[in-house]
């Protein structure tokens, strides 16, 4: 196999190089072709806010840029710069709560992810990601309407090579999620919140990223959030921009949504939306297969800094051949 495998050393994804020819047919970084702009609310703050998003050099990554602030401040994405995982994935300088923040980064992250975007500047004008409609959708159209580009550089991939699991509570209250070694990257997640609105529809879905089915399987599927919930969220100054504009509202028994669902099984396709933008604040896509019962932003976290902790968990690789890359992570995904 052609194919360049260097473990990362204790100096950083950085330090790895390739000797890949750059006129070969390597699996290339990617960026956006043109700036693209979109305005909407943040889900918890109910702001609006403003979002430009910018093509960028190879190997800089997804980095956020606080405008509003009296001089920029730039936030670069990674596992341990995840300030708080409560409700939303949050990053903030340095991983310091105190520091400047961005919060509900995940369903931007995810569509990065759905099409293999590792370079991007996004400036802000607020705290918060705008939620659009709740779904990855919405950045999925954008970003394609932008245009994404292939680079000259290679894309650098985190290949776990032993089980990694984190657990929390045990019996009804058990969640874990765990990473096992894959050539290639799929995800499978189970839900269970015994309520009948979410009973009648599936609670356990498997994806495979590499179908090049993420726009129609999972990037529409929303946010939801429970009436009985939502009182008690908003004296805490939490979902005040949301609506049924932006998220499937469920009451004691049913959903409140005029539309219905999506998908037959949104609920848990939702949470695998979101673990796939939890897992690409690593920067990389992974060569793994995610699995999960019940997890979240705050567990999903955790599991990638138990990977980072011990680097026999894992190595860094590119593909100076695109063939021996797993299906579908050299093509670009189709338009709109």
């Amino acid at each position: 196999m052609r194919r360049l495998a260097r473990r990362a050393r204790e100096s950083g994804w950085g330090a790895l190089s390739s000797r890949a020819s750059y006129n070969s047919p390597m699996v290339q970084q990617r960026t956006l072709k043109s700036i693209m702009r979109a305005v909407g609310v943040g889900l918890h703050s109910g702001q609006r806010v403003e979002l430009t998003m910018r093509p960028a050099p190879p190997d800089t990554g997804i980095v956020f840029r606080r405008v509003d602030l009296p001089s920029p401040v730039e936030i670069a994405v990674s596992a341990t710069a995840v300030s708080d995982a409560r409700m939303a994935s949050t990053i903030s300088v340095d991983g310091d709560p105190g520091a400047p923040k961005v919060q509900t980064i995940e369903h931007l992250m995810s569509a990065c992810s759905g099409l293999g975007i590792d370079n991007l500047v996004i400036d802000i004008t607020a705290d918060e990601v705008p939620i659009l409609d709740g779904s990855a959708a919405s950045f999925v159209f954008l970003l394609q309407s932008a245009g994404i580009v292939k680079q000259d550089a290679p894309k650098r991939f985190m290949r776990i090579l032993r089980p990694v699991e984190v657990r929390e509570g045990e019996g009804a209250s058990l969640k874990w999620a765990r990473l096992d070694p894959f050539e290639g990257y799929k995800l499978a997640f189970e839900i269970e919140f015994d309520h009948p609105a979410v009973d009648q529809t599936g609670q356990r879905v498997e994806f495979d990223m590499g179908s090049g089915q993420y726009k129609r399987e999972i990037a529409r599927a929303r946010t939801f959030g429970f009436t009985k919930d939502v009182e008690l969220m908003r004296s805490r100054g939490l979902t005040l921009g949301g609506s049924m504009d932006n998220a499937i509202v469920i009451d004691d028994r049913r959903v409140l949504n005029a539309g219905g669902l999506r998908y037959d099984d949104e609920f848990v396709k939702h949470k695998i939306l979101d673990a796939i933008g939890d897992m690409w604040v690593l920067g990389h896509p992974l060569l793994a297969a995610y699995s999960a019962y019940k997890s979240g932003h705050a567990l999903n976290n955790q599991l990638l800094r138990k990977v980072l902790a011990d680097g026999s968990n894992y190595e860094v690789v590119t593909f100076d051949d695109a063939s021996d890359a797993p299906a579908g992570f050299a093509d670009l995904a189709p338009a709109w």
